[in-house]
């Protein structure tokens, strides 16, 4: 770009003070609480997130936790990410919790009071890694089955053998009389590394194959991760599995983790224990009826150690126990003696926690499986239980549930315009996607009383976490644009409220909905059919939301700006269940995603949107997690050379014969915008400039292109005109430039029929999770030119070729706001261009829009024989507007708080403001029309 515009460079330098206004101060102390209102039921480790305003934390830095009446607690830290200046942006700690601890805590720089000097937690060896906290001690294997080889506390082994397990069908079982083969796979460890080591935590990576017992065959990569604190029995594992079958063929039966527990008592002082509901347990003896102390309370008695021989030989020995939970309103707890006795039917209840102990009086093992019920079919399991070694497993898929079926819902395609589906050869494929459960250990050297086994059942439900206040997370300027709360007046309360109101119909969808599962728990539902008082679950395109119009960014942003912990398990399940279910991890479409379907990967289009960094880094960030990390690290090596190989607009826009060829496209938004958010988040991770050079060379290239943001194509070979021709794009073109893997640097492409590049307007552009990039980005890169370049595409999204060459001169083009986008990323466009210029006119615009006044759920409760079961139902409702429009309120209130109107304006919630919703069509690269509705509903489908 050849001219730089006084007015604009000001606005944009000011907005850059504004953000990185704390540049110069240093760090103060920062108050902690934790999430869910108090710490942790049972003694745990915690690990957590704190953000730093630019430049007050620098490399090195040491830190103190302290409780609220003054107790110093152990404590390390790590760098998780740079602000571009190189001080720390996001610092990661761990620390060690016990019940009761009352009160806030205090983080404040200096020593902690675990010196640096303290004895690491492991030590690596040749064959294995072995850990200390203390009181634990275990060996973890680098090679064959065995994940951990032992595991004893206060010298005693209380495990052995733990091991990964796997039950292979061979084909579906799709009539009763069939009896496809089976075959178990163990854990197979191809590497073990120990990614941390410090004085209060240490972490190991351990990455492997599941091996057929029979065939030997490999398959099935597995990730497990192990989490150990000083001080701490309890070890957190977190597993996961990614899909590399033949969805046609391999079928799961059963997957899960195993452990062998020695047990030397006699049957009688040996107990089962499983949690159910809420604080209730399941607790029995293997040989009851002898009415011990023992046995009642779980504690020793010495007597009972010696039971009368007419009582060891007259009551039964029960040698196996099961708690299965295959659905999510239902589960049932069995027995037996031998495997030649049937089982014994025992116990019902509705929805088991997921935690199975078993021990004797010397001690024993409980493992703790999070959203055990919520993830269904899931089962714990006890066997052997009366032999010199109990085996204790944590399904996280029963084997008594049907096999796991990872095919398609449908062998035919039904047809884009019909069901808002794109199906495409080869592409309704799992191979690659991935799946992350997580459970916690609890070895003892004793059997726990009953309530010391439902408070470890109770905190593996719920990971402890600290938590900054929302008004410390705003004031460091982490995350871009969005607001804090505020009712102060009619109009403010009316939309907080509204913000509100959309939150707390999704959270009750869940439950009344049943949006469980597997491979499906933490998502939501694309659109609803108000007909059949029904979400559109079996309806192509209509289905799970995955990523769509941004639903990741809409949760995480409520979460920040209230610090409500239900907010915050909200967008972790989603977070958790669509980084790795939406997104493929191996084989040729590594770093893409999956548009919305009846099967989570269900749809042909397979984009970089779905799978974008942007939308996970807010979890890493405030919870460490390395599985999360991985991803985004993933996406960022991969997403490139993906893009190449599946050319986002190869449907839409396919290349027309004659013009230049180019190896690779994509669109500037919303693929450029997804890839400049990866590598804006691995910049900041590593703080290696490569990756802020890659954004710059395609942001350079954008500023010499003659339309910047705006430059594309309005004709091409449609796929919807019948003849053939050349003629007009849906949605009024397409972005599309030709892209650069090598460099990053991007090319005009020329319209085919006017000869040259010339400016569209494309509504994907910024409501794929772009615009959030965007205004975070902008300031963080410190290009004028390129600032100046996006103020002028939120202020001039709609205007003409001429308008846009003028502008380029004056910079005051469109000052009434009337080229400003229409639909649903005009509000939050407006609001940046009023941020910028203080024209009253985008204020005035963005502070109005509709999508505002329409914010919240209207909801009635049908309880009638027009549904199943009594559930709560909003007129119109759709996912995409939900996150848009709430996504949009939070951004207008930050970036217009100084020009809101006062009065509220007239609340439209559920009077047709809610369409079928504005995804894309990918590999087709289309969208919906403006008020978001779907094809099939009336709206006009687009590019």
């Amino acid at each position: 770009m050849k001219t730089s515009l006084p007015v604009l460079v000001l606005r944009f330098s000011l907005f850059a003070v504004a953000l990185f206004a704390t540049s110069a101060a240093q760090a103060a102390d920062v108050t902690l609480h934790w999430l869910d209102g108090a710490s942790p039921p049972s003694p745990s480790g915690v690990s957590w997130g704190v953000p730093w305003p630019q430049g007050s934390v620098q490399k090195g830095q040491t830190f103190s936790l302290a409780t609220s009446d003054g107790k110093a607690l152990p404590l390390q830290s790590w760098p998780l990410a740079y602000w571009p200046d190189g001080s720390i942006k996001f610092m990661g700690f761990a620390t060690t919790a016990s019940p009761g601890m009352s009160g806030d805590l205090k983080l404040s720089t200096g020593s902690p009071a675990t010196s640096a000097s303290t004895k690491a937690i492991a030590t690596d060896n040749p064959g294995f890694i072995q850990i200390n906290t203390g009181p634990l001690s275990c060996a973890i294997a680098k090679s064959g089955a065995n994940l951990i080889d032992w595991m004893a506390v206060n010298g005693f082994t209380i495990a052995q053998n733990g091991q990964l397990v796997c039950i292979l069908q061979n084909g579906p079982e799709t009539n009763p009389e069939d009896s496809p083969t089976r075959e178990k796979f163990l854990s197979t460890i191809k590497s073990a590394t120990l990614e941390q080591n410090g004085p209060v935590r240490a972490v190991v990576k351990i990455d492997g194959m599941h091996k057929g017992i029979k065939s030997g065959r490999e398959w099935l990569p597995f990730s497990v991760r192990l989490y150990f604190y000083a001080g701490e029995t309890s070890v957190r594992l977190v597993h996961t599995i990614t899909f590399d079958g033949d969805q046609e063929k391999d079928f799961i039966r059963g997957l899960g983790v195993e452990f062998s527990v020695p047990l030397r008592e006699l049957p009688a002082n040996r107990h089962v224990t499983f949690a159910g509901e809420g604080d209730g347990l399941w607790n029995e003896s293997l040989q009851p009826g002898a009415g011990n102390a023992a046995q009642e309370s779980n504690q020793a008695d010495p007597q009972a150690r010696q039971p009368s021989p007419d009582i060891a030989e007259q009551n039964a020995v029960w040698d196996d126990f099961k708690l299965s939970q295959p659905t999510p309103d239902g589960f049932t707890v069995v027995k037996r003696t031998n495997p030649k006795s049937t089982w014994l039917f025992s116990a019902a209840g509705h929805r088991a926690t997921g935690m199975v102990y078993v021990g004797d009086l010397s001690g024993g093992l409980g493992i703790s499986v999070k959203n055990f019920w919520q993830s269904y079919p899931s089962g714990l399991e006890v066997d052997h239980a009366s032999s010199a070694s109990a085996g204790i497993i944590a399904w996280l898929w029963s084997p008594d549930a049907p096999e796991m079926d990872m095919r398609h819902y449908d062998i035919r395609a039904h047809g884009l315009n019909a069901s808002y589906e794109d199906v495409q050869p080869g592409l309704s494929t799992a191979l690659g996607v991935a799946r992350t459960s997580e459970l916690t250990l609890y070895p003892t050297a004793a059997i726990p009383a009953r309530n010391e086994i439902a408070a470890m059942a109770k905190t593996g439900t719920a990971e402890p976490l600290l938590a900054c206040t929302p008004e410390y997370m705003h004031s460091t300027g982490v995350f871009g644009v969005w607001s804090l709360p505020d009712r102060s007046t009619p109009y403010k309360k009316a939309i907080e409220d509204g913000l509100d109101a959309e939150l707390a119909f999704y959270e009750k969808q869940i439950d009344e909905r049943d949006w469980y599962g597997y491979w499906q728990f933490g998502d939501f539902m694309h659109s609803y059919s108000a007909p059949r008082h029904q979400w559109n679950y079996d309806w192509g395109g209509h289905a799970w939301d995955n990523t769509e119009l941004a639903a990741p960014l809409w949760l995480w942003y409520s979460y920040l700006r209230t610090g409500r912990p239900e907010l915050f398990r909200l967008a972790e399940n989603y977070t958790r269940n669509t980084s790795e279910t939406d997104i493929y991890h191996l084989g040729s479409l590594d770093g893409l995603g999956s548009r919305h379907n009846v099967i989570k990967w269900g749809d042909g289009s397979k984009e970089v949107r779905q799978a974008q960094s942007a939308h996970w880094r807010m979890f890493y960030y405030l919870t460490t997690d390395e599985r999360t990390g991985d991803i985004m690290h993933d996406i960022a090596i991969h997403a490139d050379q993906a893009i190449v190989k599946f050319d986002p607009m190869r449907e839409a826009e396919p290349p027309v014969p004659g013009e230049p060829v180019y190896a690779a496209r994509l669109r500037i938004g919303p693929d450029w915008f997804a890839l400049a958010g990866n590598w804006m988040t691995e910049w900041e991770r590593t703080g290696d400039t490569k990756w802020r050079d890659r954004i710059l060379a395609g942001a350079d290239s954008i500023v010499a292109m003659p339309y910047w943001f705006r430059t594309g194509q309005f004709n091409g070979l449609n796929p919807d005109r019948l003849d053939g021709t050349i003629g007009p794009l849906k949605g009024g073109g397409s972005m599309t430039v030709a892209f650069d893997i090598a460099t990053g640097k991007l090319t005009a492409i020329r319209d085919p029929l006017e000869k040259k590049p010339i400016p569209v307007d494309y509504n994907l552009a910024t409501i794929q999770g772009g615009g959030e990039v965007m205004f975070e980005l902008v300031p963080l890169l410190g290009s004028k030119d390129f600032a100046t370049a996006w103020l002028q595409y939120c202020r001039l999204t709609r205007a003409p070729a001429d308008v846009l060459d003028q502008d380029r001169i004056f910079g005051n083009e469109g000052a009434d706001g009337s080229y400003v986008q229409t639909g649903q990323s005009r509000p939050r466009l407006a609001a940046y261009a009023y941020a910028q210029t203080k024209n009253p006119a985008f204020a005035q615009l963005a502070t109005t829009d509709p999508a505002l006044a329409g914010l919240g759920a209207n909801t009635h409760l049908i309880d009638n024989s027009d549904t199943m079961k009594p559930v709560d139902e909003a007129a119109g409702v759709s996912t995409n507007v939900a996150a848009q429009a709430s996504l949009a309120a939070i951004e207008v209130l930050e970036l217009c708080k100084d020009a809101l109107p006062t009065e509220a304006l007239v609340n439209t919630a559920g009077a047709g403001r809610r369409g079928g919703g504005g995804g894309g069509r990918g590999g087709r690269g289309g969208a919906q029309g403006a008020n978001g509705a779907a094809p099939a509903q009336g709206a006009t489908s687009s590019n």
